[in-house]
């Protein structure tokens, strides 16, 4: 269970971050892209972990 709910709070976190970027691309705003940036990097990072948890079992 603990693979969906990451692969969701992943794909939450990137699709906010690319928002993000997209609206600070239209609005100029450098400091709106890096937190979008970051934001898509964590949505990536949880991916990863479920996909993890997946393979390995939610024993970790």
């Amino acid at each position: 269970m603990g693979e969906l709910s990451e692969k969701a709070k992943g794909n939450a976190n990137e699709a906010s971050g690319n928002v993000k970027q997209a609206v600070a691309d239209a609005t100029n705003n450098p400091k709106l892209d890096r937190e979008g940036k970051q934001q898509e990097a964590k949505g990536e990072a949880q991916q990863f972990k479920g996909e993890v948890e997946g393979k390995l079992g939610n024993d970790i």
